[in-house]
């Protein structure tokens, strides 16, 4: 640490310890004074832009741990410490999985490669037999639209299959596009299906070393490589013949009105039967670290208190520009957008991502830390590498601190210190994601705790429909939560043109806005953590979505 970092630490130390940065505690301790004081340092040029493996990202979470000390919370990561050591493994993988299709009394063996193509990781070598097929034509839901191939259906322990590159004609082009790619684990992840099947799609093959070896790993994880894991695979024209070859409806016809857009039919495969062979060998080729922070506030009851209300935020950002301007003034292998007009800053600063979250789950912290207590624990997460993959959280789901059985929700914050796309008129507006999904009771909590602010804020669940072209559900840390089954609700006040870009700074933070949403995500925590039961967990997936508003 430089001398002038060291100083600077002392002071903070000095001045906690001395009171000055005391409140009291409770929702009214949650002011856009603090929050703009404590953002003002996390987002500053000296972090260096918080990116992964950085000197910053170690500053930024000795400031966190500072606070967290002075204000009582009791650490909650490795060896007795606020901090939880996530390992980010670079892994190579030989596949020898495969499928048996029986259709009637015939049957057939497609390997890895040969009629069907695994993704690199397919977790703990198993084989199950799925007797219940589907076909669930392009497999698109988007309500929001007005189109669903899903719509109704049960598809929990069947092996789902879906046909079409380019997507319906009845969706807008750029929408379809959009969903594609993510139906395999729609379906397995959302809809519980055993297994998914979808049409193979070019893709592009790694670029190889001289000896030919892929210069890059087979793919990178924080997660249990043991766990069990829903496959979601690709197949050809030959696996499809095949598979199709006594349904109702010929393959050659599907594939044909897929090619052309036309509507396609939902039906079961019957008299077909797909065991699964799941066999690959993982090495981890490299394994790098990195941190997330953890601290406990205790709840008051003696039953409750072993349950707990997760409160979290990603506290890394992009980083900052290592190379110089060319004669063109553009900086190449820059870590997100340039704004035009500020080429020359190489910071990415990120204070609204995820600098707001981070500040906002600070005040939470002291507001719950000093304040009255709920009858149910507190567990505060700062999650690290959300940008690099949801690194931090994917971890702390797969090894956990505190048991995941015993978290009752999970409340995400990432990005609410703007208006989304700078506009005066969304000055009250907050967006919700997955409050309906896995719990409707959240979903009414939240509403509840909503309407119990001074000023309530107008909920926006836009970007929770189906359809919504940034998918966001599955992009921020609250997913890794919720892909275990715990209630989630990821609060956010929406994109703007600083979004990843190195004009992302302090000076065009909304502060009282900023406090407003932390207020509410307080009221949300403070709700369940003295509800006599955990929110009821009736998974019925996303109902309110674009157009609906509270």
């Amino acid at each position: 640490m430089s001398g002038k970092r060291f100083v600077l630490m002392l002071a903070l130390v000095a001045s906690l310890s001395s009171g000055a940065l005391f409140a009291a505690g409770g929702r009214d301790s949650i002011t856009p004074t603090d929050l703009r004081e404590w953002l003002t340092y996390l987002a500053s040029d000296e972090l260096e832009g918080r990116a992964v493996y950085t000197e910053g990202l170690g500053l930024a979470a000795g400031y966190v741990q500072t606070h967290l000390q002075s204000w009582g919370l009791s650490p909650r990561g490795d060896s007795g410490g606020f901090l939880q050591t996530v390992r980010v493994r670079s892994v190579k993988t030989t596949n020898r999985s495969s499928v048996t299709v029986q259709v009637g009394k015939e049957s057939r063996t497609f390997k890895e490669g040969d009629g069907i193509t695994f993704p690199r990781f397919i977790g703990t070598k198993r084989s199950f037999a799925a007797t219940r097929v589907e076909f669930a034509g392009y497999g698109v839901d988007a309500p929001g639209a007005r189109y669903s191939d899903l719509a109704g259906k049960d598809y929990k322990g069947a092996a789902v299959v879906f046909l079409g590159t380019s997507g319906p004609k009845a969706l807008d082009t750029a929408l379809a596009r959009r969903l594609l790619g993510g139906r395999g684990r729609y379906l397995t992840d959302q809809m519980g299906a055993a297994a998914a099947i979808g049409p193979a799609q070019f893709t592009a093959q790694p670029a190889a070393e001289p000896n030919g070896r892929p210069v890059r790993p087979d793919f990178v994880t924080t997660q249990r490589i043991d766990q069990t894991v829903s496959p979601s695979v690709t197949a050809n024209d030959a696996f499809f013949q095949f598979l199709f070859s006594r349904a109702s409806f010929r393959y050659d016809d599907l594939k044909r009105r897929a090619d052309a857009g036309e509507s396609l039919p939902g039906f079961r495969l019957d008299g077909v039967t797909i065991t699964w062979n799941l066999d690959a060998d993982y090495q981890v080729i490299r394994t790098q670290l990195t941190q997330n922070i953890v601290a406990v506030l205790e709840g008051t009851d003696p039953e409750l208190k072993d349950t707990y209300v997760a409160v979290g935020a990603h506290y890394d950002h992009v980083g900052y520009a290592d190379t110089e301007l060319g004669e063109d003034q553009k900086r190449p292998s820059a870590p997100g957008r340039v704004t035009v007009g500020r080429e020359s800053d190489r910071i990415w600063n990120g204070a609204d991502d995820d600098g707001s979250g981070t500040v906002a789950v600070m005040a939470l912290a002291r507001a719950f830390a000093q304040g009255p207590r709920p009858k149910r624990s507190v567990l505060f997460v700062w999650h690290a590498g959300e940008e690099r993959g949801l690194l931090g959280s994917r971890y702390f789901a797969d090894f956990p601190t505190v048991p995941m059985n015993k978290i009752v929700a999970q409340l995400n914050i990432d990005m609410i210190g703007r208006n989304r796309d700078d506009k005066a008129s969304e000055a009250n507006t907050l967006y919700l994601v997955g409050s309906d999904r896995i719990s409707s009771e959240l979903h009414d909590i939240n509403r509840e705790a909503n309407r119990g602010l001074d000023q309530p804020l107008t909920l926006d669940y836009e970007m929770n429909d189906p359809a919504d072209p940034e998918q966001v559900y599955f992009r921020s840390d609250h997913y890794s939560y919720a892909a275990k089954g715990i209630p989630v609700i990821f609060f956010t006040t929406g994109m703007h043109q600083d979004y990843h870009a190195n004009t992302d700074e302090v000076s065009k933070i909304e502060f009282p806005k900023l406090a407003r949403v932390t207020q509410l995500v307080y009221e949300t925590a403070w709700r369940l953590g003295n509800l006599d039961h955990a929110p009821a967990r009736d998974f019925r997936g996303p109902r309110a979505g674009r157009g609906t508003r509270d």
